[in-house]
């Protein structure tokens, strides 16, 4: 008599067997018993080592379709038009989280079936999301979405949870910190966090180490603002030690200037939108956002962090980010030894940042942040852009 777990095909074997010799035991009986219970046994071992493969959703949808004797045609109001309809059943076309909806609740499709593409459950976050607060016409305007797409945000945010993972979607909702001086779009902070992150997702990187980012390595960085295409040495620099740089215009009513996200496997992305053009305002974001990967993301206390620089007022998560960049920048002995801020003058400025081998506008910017005296090397800081390096 078997009485222990199967745990091996031998141990499966032989439990079959016994069963095909008590297949005529009488319900009751200690043989009968003994049946019910290889059954049972054989029966959860079936489910952990021959478990039943999900029928492809193409071929599920066909079966409804020959259950209930319908017709492509008849698929239009859960699938959107005829040629979609065509695209799905052929295979060249993936079905969008509002097909999949529609489809369980119309035709009674599994959802597990219809799912198993995306390698994740239906996820409860996206379910509760309002679609129609998505800025769906800008998306489209900058080419993020096709003009003729249906449900497009539910669409985008789908094919990106089926690309990266459930997981990576879910700290923009969670985990995230927004500094800003006012009232930010969370629909349109992460329609841009998803296009960001899209965009750092299609970058082939060397894997990230933690601890890279350190003041040092900054300063290193900072260096190439000497050169005249200092930003996109800096964007190759980063790149090289596993670090994502993305830029992106900010989409409206977010007021960003920067953000920095962290990938499932730890890798971060640092996304800038340019939103003022000069490369003093470049220059402290990128380290701002560096700030946030070389403090805050290690630790696990945050996935996702939106900033608004020109928001003064800050939290303590913030204000260490500020001064770990203003110090990465420009070492806080060397700044108060030059004195730059009391009677500055452009030969002064020019002096400073030739012995530091940085862009002059780099030691004038914050000296203007300092005085509060925007006026003071406004046109040569106004005349360094940033923009036409990530152009196109």
């Amino acid at each position: 008599m078997i009485t222990k777990i199967i745990k091996n095909e031998t141990d499966y074997e032989q439990a079959l067997e016994r069963i095909d010799a008590l297949m005529d035991a009488a319900a009751g009986t200690p043989e009968g018993d003994e049946l019910e219970l290889l059954a049972t046994l054989v029966e959860l071992y079936e489910e952990q080592a021959h478990p039943v493969a999900l029928p492809n959703p193409v071929d599920a949808i066909k079966f409804r379709m020959e259950q209930g004797g319908l017709k492509q045609k008849d698929l239009i109001p859960f699938i959107g038009s005829a040629s979609k309809v065509s695209e799905v059943l052929s295979g060249r076309r993936s079905l969008s989280l509002a097909m999949i909806r529609k489809l369980h609740q119309g035709l009674g499709v599994p959802a597990e079936v219809l799912l198993q593409d995306s390698k994740s459950t239906a996820p409860e976050l996206l379910a509760e999301l309002d679609w129609s607060k998505f800025p769906i016409k800008e998306m489209r305007k900058r080419g993020w979405l096709e003009d003729s797409a249906e449900d497009a945000a539910e669409t985008m945010l789908w094919s990106w949870a089926k690309s990266l993972g459930e997981e990576a979607l879910q700290p923009a909702y969670l985990r995230q910190h927004v500094r800003s001086k006012g009232k930010e779009d969370v629909y349109a902070l992460n329609a841009w966090r998803i296009r960001v992150l899209l965009l750092a997702a299609a970058q082939e990187l060397p894997a990230y180490k933690k601890g890279t980012v350190t003041t040092e390595f900054v300063r290193d960085m900072v260096r190439f603002s000497y050169l005249e295409n200092g930003p996109l040495l800096a964007k190759e620099f980063l790149a090289k030690n596993g670090i994502h740089f993305v830029t992106e215009r900010h989409l409206p009513h977010t007021h960003l200037d920067g953000a920095a996200f962290k990938f499932p496997d730890g890798s971060p992305v640092v996304a800038l939108t340019l939103r003022h053009d000069r490369q003093d305002n470049f220059w402290f974001t990128l380290c701002h956002e560096l700030a946030h990967v070389a403090l805050h993301f290690d630790g696990n206390e945050h996935d996702a962090f939106f900033d608004n620089l020109d928001q003064s007022e800050s939290n303590d998560i913030e204000g260490e980010a500020d001064r770990w960049a203003t110090e990465a920048l420009i070492p806080s002995d060397v700044w108060k030894a030059a004195d730059l801020c009391t009677h500055p003058t452009t030969a002064k400025i020019r002096s400073f940042a030739e012995a530091l081998r940085i862009s002059p506008v780099i030691p004038a910017g914050r000296v203007r942040m300092e005085t509060g005296n925007f006026r003071l090397f406004g046109k040569y800081v106004a005349g360094q852009k940033v923009r036409r390096f990530f152009e196109g």
